[in-house]
Parts: structure tokens; sequence; C-alpha cells
């Protein structure tokens, strides 16, 4: 196995997140993702402006260009596809390579599979699709095992990791 996949041991048995830890870390990251959005947004619309002024499309005399960018469908589908695109990659990218977003390490949360591996890239993907945009917590409600519906379909938990004492 690589180390990517290796099994942590030390992080297989760590006791799982709550739902008000999730809510706190997701608020952090809420903001975060806001901002990314924002700066997609302002990517996007570049590209956009740039596309125009090369001749790859022409927009009607007297329209403008955030008025054609958002009544026409094509236009406008591909916008948020990329907007969309920006927001999913924030997360399956820190969820597959550290375990953890922002949000997450403020909160001392991670993200991992039940042996303490992190996760693939098509994993992470998966879990935020499942999340529902956050209402897959939800279930954490009704859950003994303390699994979001997003945890039981991607077979992944949140923990809780430990503080970090340090010697004086």
């Amino acid at each position: 196995m690589t180390e990517k996949h290796t099994p942590n041991y030390q992080l297989a048995n760590l006791p799982r997140a709550s739902l008000g830890r999730r809510l706190g870390a997701a608020l952090y990251d809420l903001l975060l993702a806001l901002a990314i959005y924002s700066f997609a947004g302002i990517i996007g619309f570049a590209l956009f402006a740039l596309c125009h002024k090369v001749g790859l499309f022409v927009i009607p005399e007297g329209t403008l260009l955030a008025d054609n960018l958002r009544q026409n469908v094509l236009y406008h589908g591909l916008y948020q596809c990329w907007l969309l695109l920006a927001v999913v990659a924030f997360y399956s990218y820190f969820w597959s390579h550290a375990g953890q977003t922002l949000g997450m390490q403020a909160w001392r949360l991670r993200v991992q599979h039940l042996n303490g591996q992190n996760l693939s890239l098509i994993t992470a993907i998966a879990r935020l699709c499942w999340s529902l945009f956050g209402i897959g917590n939800l279930w954490l409600l009704v859950s003994k095992q303390q699994l979001a519906l997003q945890d039981r379909v991607t077979h992944s938990e949140v923990v809780v990791l430990p503080t970090h004492r340090h010697k004086s």
C-alpha cells in the first residue's frame, strides 16, 4: 500500500464529532467557501469578458456583458458550473489531502475512512454530494453511531483530534 492509503491506527479510534462541532466547523468553512465562490466569480467573469473581447461570441448591441451572462442560458449554466466546481475543488482537495479544511482545523476535526486513512479524491467528492449542502448532518440526530448520511454512504467519519499538550 502507498503511504496515502496505509491505515493509520492512531487515528482510527478517535471519538466521532458531534453535530454541534460539525456545525461550528461548517460555519467557518462557509465563510471561506463564500470567499472562494466570489473569487471564482471574478475569474469567471473576467474570462467571459475576455472571450467577448477576442470575438468568441457577440452580445446584442446595447446589452451589458453581465446582463448577457445572466440571461443567456448557455453562458449562465457554464458560469454556474464553474462556480460550483471551485467550491467542490476546495472541499475535495482539503478532505483528500489533509483530512481537514481550515474550519475543521479550528475545531480540531478530521474526516477520514474508518481505519484512519485519508479519503480519496473520488470519495471526497461523493461525500460532498451526499452531504446535501450540510443537510446530511441532520442524520446525526437519529444515529447511534454518530455518523451523518455522508459518513454512512462513503464509509467515512468525522473525528475529534486530541489536543496537543506542550511540555514545560
